[in-house]
């Protein structure tokens, strides 16, 4: 999780969220670093991010913009392919909308009323926590 500004984009966060996430192996090594694929609203889908997914080897599921795609129409150029199973893998990221609106349910994150960062990051990690705990631990 990185706390940034109100006026700070999401596109231009991708890559530093995706260079912190370390998955635990469930035996023994060094904690995974980089996923098998992204799954990512429209607010994501930029040239230089698709591209250092790429260099990555990592699979994305990004949904182009509208203006994206009028653009394509007017150039030639790679498609990007959003066909049947890209759809069906996309259903699942209502998951992590459903948790946004959790979140915000409390008051003090939906407002962002905290001065500095690190009490806003400490009230997101508590109500992430009661939030688990509560809907039992699954």
């Amino acid at each position: 999780m990185l706390i940034t500004g109100g006026n700070v984009n999401d596109t231009t966060m991708m890559t530093a969220v995706l260079e912190d996430i370390r998955v635990p192996r469930a035996g023994k090594g060094r904690p995974r670093t980089r996923p098998d694929r992204v799954l990512a609203d429209k607010g994501y889908p930029s040239k230089a991010n698709r591209a250092w997914l790429r260099s990555r080897g990592i699979a994305a599921t990004i949904p182009e913009r509208d203006d994206q795609i009028a653009h394509r129409r007017k150039r030639p150029g790679r498609p990007i392919d959003f066909g049947d199973q890209q759809q069906a893998r996309y259903k699942g990221r209502n998951v992590v909308e459903r948790c946004f609106n959790r979140l915000k349910q409390w008051r003090g994150i939906a407002m962002r009323s905290d001065k500095l960062a690190r009490n806003y990051r400490a009230a997101i990690c508590l109500a992430g926590t009661l939030i688990w705990v509560k809907t039992g631990a699954r």
